[in-house]
Order: C-alpha cells, then structure tokens, then sequence
C-alpha cells in the first residue's frame, strides 16, 4: 500500500468495516471527498463470482489492472507480519491479487477479529486543516443513531458555512439516566481562510448535505452498561460540527458564501435540545473531542447558564488541550492557524472577556489561556503526546519541508534521542500550562504519556481490557469517579516510554 501525500490509512482486525476517506487532494492534483463505506457484519451474505470465459474471446479482459496496482509500502508489510497471529509472512507479489483497487484510495484488510480504520492526522495539500478521527469500533449489534436537522435553524441565520441547516444525533436515555444528559461537540479541526473555508464547504465539516444520515454511538456514547458504565442510559446527544470555527463564530463572507454562524449553530441547538427535556436535566455533562474538546471549554460556563443551580452541570474536554507551542523550526505554526480562524470567522466576540482583556484575542482560543479561569467543574483528558499536535502543530511540513521529522511524526518508534528529547519538552510545557487548572478543586485531570488523540471516542480507549491506565485507573472510570465525585482525579502519567497501557497511534 502506497503512502498518499500526508495520509496513512490503516486497517487493523475486524468483524464491521467502516471506511470513511476524508476529503484530500490527489497526487496528480485532483480533489477528492470521501465517504465510502464497506460494511461486513459478523454474519456477513457472501456471493460466489461467476466468470464469464466467453468474453475474452470478445477482448473483453483488462490487461493494464495489474500494473495499476500499488504495492504495500514496508510500514504495512510490517504491521501485517506483526499482526498476522498465523506468522504468514506478507508476501508482495500476493498483494497484487489481494488488494482492491478504489478510487486513488488503496485499503489493505489485514487480520481479524477487530477492525478500526483510522485515518490518520495529516494536513490537507489544500493547506487546510483536518483532524481525522473516524475510527469505527463495533461489536455485533452497532447503536446506530439517526441524523436530526434543524430546519428551523435557517431563519435565525444558525447555519453551516455553506448555509445548509445544522443537526445532531440523538438517542433517549433510560431508566434511572432518563432524566440526565451527555451533550458531545463534534470535532474536526478549522478553517483558517477563505480557501480552506470554501473548500469545506463541500465536506461534512462545512454542510450538512455531507453528513452521514446514521453514525455509531459507541464509546462515552455506548448504550451499553459493559462499555459505559456511568453513562449508558443517559441521553446521549452528538452536536455535528459544520461550521469549522468550534461553534465560536459570527461573521458573512458575502463574496464566497460563507457563513460563520458557530455561535449561533450552538445557540439553536442547546434551545432545541432544552425544548426535548434538557431544561428539566438533573445532571448534564458537556463533551467533546479535538476542536469538540476546545468547543466544550469556550461553551463550559454558556452550558452551565442553562440549567437551574439544582442542576449537576460539568464539563469534559477530550485531546482539546492546544498548545500555543514552538515548532520544531522556532516559529508557532498553530497559533498562525488560530489568528486565522479568530479573524476569518468573527470569533473575538464570543472568547471569554476575561482573557481578551488582557491578550489578543486569538490566544484566548488556545485553552492554556482560559481554563483557569472557567467556572463550572471540568475534566481534561489528553495524551501527553498528543499525535494531533505533533503532525500539525510542531512539525507540519511548513516548519520542516526538509521532511526530518517525516518518519518521527508517524510512528514515534522512529523518534531519535533528539527528537524524544523535543517531545519530552512539549510534555514538560503542557503539565507545565495545568498546573493552576490542577490546583482547582473541582477540577479533573487524565494526562498519559501515550501518543494518541481523542481517546474517548474510542472503545478499547475509553473502558476494555487492555484500557489505557495511570495507576490501575482506567480513562471511563477516572471520568466517571470524578462526575460522582467517587473519588478526586489529577492523574498525571510519568514521561514517555514508562506506560505499558498505552495504545499508541502507530
């Protein structure tokens, strides 16, 4: 399997297949947005092939199929040989007749009994910026959850950047949780220009005319006491994210048609959900992953104005911790990308007045700048080496275009002593920029040294058997001791390689 551009695709175990291609741009320059899906359930209807011998008689054959073919490239062949429980070598001359050949997209099925294709983080030739995090995890019976859009949205000008009307996934809750609720924030990083911007609009990022109709709720979503004990039977909502500003913006770019409506996206959806009884919540917990997680930071104390003071409200933020970091070639690529986004989409207005009082603006959308300062109780879950950060934040291609930390970025066994070394000061700065956050009473704290990203949006992360843990505590009960207040929660890992619980991203 060839390496496309920035993107690896990686397809390990499984009985469900769910494939999703993130919008990119081809190698021979042409654009592509994605969205297949390859489904096989655990008792999947197999079809024999019929042969038609017939037709080559008629020149009906396809000689050039083989030379189309890409071969898989060493960081597959060895995943595979690791993998493969059997000890079947990968052999290159099989993958000719064993891997399918889609559209510019190459996939290799490898192994079984579980599957999660992740695509992984990569920064879009486009020069936007995408967080990629569709990975499906499922067992035999997946909670599907509908898409419900908002129609009467459009009215109110709470619209998607492509001006498209809003929508969230919703399943009831149940018995002693029917009258609790889980609101998750989409993540999926930001635009930052009118080309990126404009370039989502034709993406599920952008415009609801893109979004699946159904997603899975698994995870912190699950409905399953086995997977997700404290929350199961809670309402679980899912806020899609249309409008790449981290529901923050307010602005009208007439001239290309966007429309940065975030604030106003979050606004009609929270008023929605009151009216399908929020309002009446007896405990409310407001999540959400990547720029979800930054979303549930800058909204934290908006949600907690919501509900009565009998109401149990909290906040928790999932790989939102962004850095306002030096890269690795000493400028601050993310806080270019977050001028961008502050300035393109109007969010000034909506950033908590406390920090833009003090600071520009658009360093108050970096969270180090904020969370001392917010009120209602909150828990922060990140990977000490967040792999979101490190591929775009220290070391995207503009800040290396020698490719030096190519292979480090994608597999950190490929890191050398200097680079470890670099990464290990990323840590230092983000334990560092926690520590007021920490000395908060009500707050709650998961750091583990792994390299990952949004490790509650995935199962064998958030609660299995081979969790992730910091001190024999794993990432759903260290969330849910600290909600119940079972327990306090300030778990800060010791550095990189000492956590053997890890479920490291390559």
């Amino acid at each position: 399997m060839e390496l496309l551009s920035e993107i690896y695709l990686l397809v390990l175990c499984s009985p469900l297949m769910i494939i999703r291609g993130q919008g990119f741009e081809l190698s021979d320059g042409s654009y592509l947005d994605t969205e297949a899906t390859i489904s096989a359930s655990v008792n999947p209807l197999l079809v024999d092939l019929t042969l038609i011998p017939s037709a080559a008689a008629r020149g009906a054959s396809n000689p050039s199929t083989k030379s189309q073919i890409v071969k898989p490239s060493n960081h597959l062949t060895t995943f595979f040989n690791q993998c493969n429980p059997k000890g079947n070598a990968f052999r290159e001359e099989e993958a000719e007749d064993s891997m399918e050949l889609l559209p510019a997209i190459y996939l290799l099925v490898l192994c079984s009994p579980l599957m999660i294709i992740r695509g992984r983080g990569y920064e879009l030739l486009d020069g936007s910026y995408l967080d990629t995090k569709e990975v499906i995890s499922a067992s035999g019976n997946p909670l599907l959850v509908d898409l419900t859009l908002i129609p009467s949205a459009a009215a109110r000008g709470a619209v998607c950047l492509d001006g498209t009307v809003p929508g969230y996934h919703f399943d009831p809750g149940f018995g002693s949780g029917a009258n609790n609720w889980l609101v998750d924030l989409e993540g999926g990083a930001w635009c930052n220009n009118v080309r990126t911007c404009v370039y989502r609009k034709k993406t599920n990022r952008g415009s609801s005319n893109y979004m699946e109709k159904q997603i899975e709720f698994s995870a912190k979503l699950s409905n399953k006491v086995e997977e997700n004990p404290d929350f199961y039977n809670w309402n679980r909502v899912r806020v899609r994210y249309c409008d790449s500003g981290s529901f923050a913006g307010e602005g009208y770019d007439e001239a290309n048609g966007l429309y940065f409506r975030g604030q106003r996206i979050w606004t009609v959806v929270m008023e929605e959900l009151m009216s399908k009884g929020m309002r009446s919540a007896e405990k409310a917990l407001l999540s959400g992953c990547s720029a979800g997680g930054l979303s549930s930071l800058l909204h934290c104390d908006q949600f907690r104005a919501l509900f009565p003071s009998s109401t149990v409200v909290k906040c928790f933020s999932d790989a939102g911790f962004f850095l306002d970091a030096v890269d690795v070639s000493g400028g601050r690529s993310l806080r270019s990308v977050f001028q961008g986004v502050v300035s393109i989409q109007g969010v000034t207005k909506n950033l908590p007045a406390s920090c833009t009082s003090r600071m520009e603006a658009s360093l108050c959308f970096f969270p180090q700048n904020i969370v001392d300062g917010i009120k209602t109780p909150t828990f922060i879950l990140n990977a000490a080496y967040d792999v979101w950060q490190l591929q775009e934040s220290l070391a995207p291609k503009n800040a290396d275009p020698q490719g030096y930390w190519k292979d480090c970025k994608f597999n950190h066994s490929k890191c050398n002593a200097s680079q470890i070394q670099f990464l290990q000061g990323f840590r230092d700065e983000m334990i560092n920029d926690l520590q007021g956050f920490s000395a908060i009473k009500q707050s709650g704290l998961f750091i583990n040294s792994c390299f990952d990203h949004c490790q509650s949006e995935r199962q064998e992360r958030w609660l299995g058997d081979n969790s992730p843990a910091i001190g024999n505590k794993g990432i759903a009960k260290s969330v849910g001791d600290w909600y119940f207040e079972r327990s306090e929660v300030k778990a800060i890992d010791c550095p990189y390689p000492c956590d053997n619980t890890c479920h490291h991203l390559f």
